[in-house]
C-alpha cells in the first residue's frame, strides 16, 4: 500500500468514526426529543383533567395550558428538524437543554411553585443532556437549572410575601441538580473513558486482521478457512490459483462444489481419522499436499484451516536440487572418468585383436568392452541432464518426423514393424520442439515399452492424438502415447518411476525416464504415466503444437 493510500485509509476511518459518532449522538437526541414530547403530551393531559383538581391560589391553570401547548410545539419542532440536519441540532443542543429547563421551571411556577413536586424533571433532564454531550455541560446545567430555582422561588418569596425558610426545598433541589451533574460527569467521563479503550482495542484487532490477511496472502501455500456446514469462509490468492472456486447458491463460496475431493477428506477429517495429518491428492490434474489444522481443538465441527501445497511443485524443486548437483557432479567425472575409460576401451580393443585368443580370454575381454560401453553411456546421459535447458526448438512436420522415427528405431533395434504399430493424427500438424530432444524421449519410451512387452505382433503403439487439459480445462493439447503390452508397473513403484538411478532392470541405469520427463519439461510439455488394464501407457503432452 503506498503513502497516499495509507493517507486516504486513515483520513476516511476518522471521517467514517465521526459520522459514526454523530450518528449515536443523534440517536440519543431523537430519544430525549421523544421524551420531549410525551412529557409535553402529559402536560396537555394533566390540564384537562385540571377541573378535578383542586387548583390553588397560587396555580395560573391558563398559564399552565399556554406553556403546555408552547412545550409541545416545541418538541414537535424538534422532531420534524432533527432528522434533517443532524449536525447543526447537536451543536445546538445545549440550547434545547437550556429552553427545556426553562419551560419546566416557568410550568412548575404556574402549577403553584416548588411544591408543585415539578421541579424533579430537572434532575432527569440534566442527567440525559449530560450523557449525550458526555458531560461536559453537566454543572452548566445544573447552574442554569438552580439560578431558575432561586429565581422562581424569589418571585414567589416576593410576590406572597412567603417567610425566608422557604428557601430551604429550592436549595435542596439545587443541591440535588449538582450532586446528579456530578454524578452524570463522573459516569460521562467513565463511558467515554470505556469507549476508548474499546475503540483503541478495536483499532488494533482491526490492524491485527489486515496484518493477518496480508500475511495470508503472502504466503506461498493456499490457505482455507472452512466452517462447519463447509463454506469457504476465506481464502487466499494461491488457494484460487490451485482451486477453482465455485459460488453456492446463496453465494458463498462452497467447498463441496469447488473441490469435492477435499471436502471429502475434511470430513473424515472431522470425524476423528488421524491416520495422518497430511493428505495427498489430485484436484485438477495437480497433487496437491493437504495439511489440516482445526479452529478449535476441542471439536473439529466447528471448522478448520487447510494448508495446500502444490506437491507437483515441491517434487519439481527436489528434481531441480538434485539436477544442480548432478550438473556440479558431471562437470568433475567428465575429465576423470573418459580419459582413464577411453584408456581402458582402448587397450581392451588392442587386447582382442591379438591372435590365438582361448576362449576364455575372449569372452572376459568382451565383458570389459559392455562395461566400459555401458559407463560410457551412463556419463553421456549424466552430462545430457546438465544440457536440457539448451534448447533448440524448432517447427516439425509431426507426421514426417514420426514416420522417420519409426522407419530408424525399427530398423536399429531390429524390430519388425508389425511388432510396432504407428498411428499419426494429421499430416498437416505441427510442433515446436527440440528435435534431438524428442528423438531421445521417444527412443527412450519406445525401447523401454519394448523390453518390457510380450514382442508380439502390435505389442509397441505410438499414437499421436488431439485431447484437453482436463475436464474443467478444455483448452486443446496434441499428445504422443505409447502403449505396450507388458505386466505393467506394481503400484508400490509408480512413485519411484520418474526418479534417477532407479530402475528394475539389471542391466539399466534408471536414467531414461528421468532424463525423458526433464528434456520433456524443457521444451514446455509434460510426461505422464498412465496404468492400463494389461501393460502401461506414457503420454507426452505437447503444449507448443499447431
Amino acid at each position: 500500500m503506498t503513502v497516499s493510500q495509507r493517507y486516504l485509509s486513515s483520513n476516511f476511518n476518522k471521517n467514517f468514526a465521526l459520522q459514526n459518532d454523530l450518528s449515536l449522538q443523534a440517536r440519543a437526541i431523537r430519544i430525549i426529543n421523544i421524551f420531549r414530547f410525551l412529557l409535553s403530551l402529559v402536560f396537555v393531559i394533566f390540564y384537562a383533567y385540571a377541573d378535578k383538581l383542586n387548583w390553588t391560589s397560587n396555580d395560573n391553570p391558563s398559564l399552565f395550558f399556554s406553556l403546555a401547548l408552547a412545550y409541545m410545539l416545541f418538541s414537535v419542532t424538534l422532531l420534524i428538524i432533527t432528522p434533517l440536519k443532524s449536525p447543526a441540532v447537536i451543536f445546538f443542543h445545549p440550547i434545547q437543554i437550556v429552553i427545556d429547563i426553562l419551560f419546566i421551571i416557568m410550568m412548575m411556577h404556574a402549577a403553584g411553585g416548588i411544591q408543585s413536586g415539578l421541579g424533579l424533571l430537572l434532575i432527569i433532564s440534566i442527567v440525559t443532556a449530560s450523557l449525550v454531550s458526555d458531560g461536559r455541560l453537566a454543572l452548566f446545567y445544573a447552574a442554569v437549572a438552580t439560578i431558575g430555582l432561586l429565581l422562581e422561588q424569589s418571585y414567589q418569596i416576593a410576590h406572597w410575601q412567603l417567610p425566608i425558610s422557604s428557601y430551604t426545598q429550592p436549595a435542596m433541589l439545587s443541591l440535588s441538580c449538582f450532586a446528579t451533574a456530578s454524578l452524570a460527569y463522573s459516569l460521562a467521563k467513565r463511558l467515554l473513558q470505556s469507549e476508548a479503550l474499546a475503540s483503541s482495542r478495536g483499532v488494533d484487532l482491526e490492524n491485527m486482521a489486515q496484518v493477518n490477511e496480508l500475511i495470508t496472502q503472502e504466503m506461498q501455500d493456499g490457505v482455507l478457512v472452512v466452517d462447519q456446514d463447509l463454506n469457504i469462509r476465506h481464502h487466499n490468492i494461491q488457494a484460487e490459483q490451485l482451486l477453482t472456486l465455485t459460488l453456492g447458491l446463496n453465494n458463498p463460496l462452497s467447498l463441496k462444489l469447488s473441490s469435492p475431493e477435499i471436502a471429502a477428506m475434511f470430513h473424515e477429517w472431522s470425524q476423528g481419522n488421524d491416520s495422518h495429518n497430511e493428505l495427498i491428492t489430485m484436484v485438477n490434474n495437480k497433487q496437491l499436499n493437504l495439511r489440516i489444522e482445526p479452529i478449535n481443538h476441542q471439536n473439529r465441527q466447528l471448522g478448520a484451516v487447510i494448508f495446500i501445497q502444490d506437491w507437483s511443485k515441491m517434487q519439481s524443486a527436489a528434481q531441480q536440487a538434485k539436477l544442480a548437483a548432478l550438473g556440479r557432479l558431471t562437470a568433475n567425472i567428465a575429465h576423470e572418468i573418459r580419459n582413464p575409460l577411453s584408456a581402458i576401451s582402448h587397450a581392451n580393443q588392442l587386447l582382442q585383436e591379438e591372435d590365438h585368443l582361448t576362449e576364455a580370454n575372449a569372452r572376459i575381454l568382451q565383458i570389459i568392452a559392455d562395461n566400459t560401453q555401458r559407463i560410457n553411456q551412463i556419463i553421456k546421459d549424466v552430462l545430457e541432464l546438465n544440457r536440457r535447458d539448451r534448447t533448440q526448438q524448432e517447427k516439425i512436420n509431426l507426421h514426417e518426423f514420426v514416420m522417420d522415427f519409426y522407419n530408424q528405431f525399427c530398423t536399429i533395434e531390429k524390430i519388425p514393424h508389425s511388432h510396432f504399430v504407428v498411428d499419426t493424427h494429421s499430416e498437416q500438424d505441427t510442433i515446436v520442439f527440440d528435435s534431438r530432444h524428442l528423438t531421445q524421449i521417444l527412443w527412450n519410451l519406445c525401447k523401454n515399452g519394448w523390453e518390457h512387452s510380450h514382442k508380439n505382433i502390435g505389442s509397441l503403439k505410438l499414437s499421436c492424438s488431439q485431447t484437453y487439459k482436463s475436464a474443467r480445462d478444455l483448452s486443446p493439447v496434441l499428445q504422443f502415447e505409447i502403449i505396450d503390452d507388458g505386466a505393467g508397473i506394481p503400484e508400490s513403484e509408480r512413485n519411484k518411476l520418474f526418479e534417477p538411478f532407479y530402475t528394475t532392470k539389471s542391466t539399466g541405469n534408471g536414467l531414461g525416464l528421468y532424463i525423458s520427463r526433464e528434456l520433456a519439461e524443457a521444451n514446455n510439455a509434460e510426461l505422464i504415466y498412465q496404468p492400463l488394464q494389461q501393460g502401461s501407457a506414457f503420454i507426452l503432452q505437447l503444449k507448443n503444437a499447431n
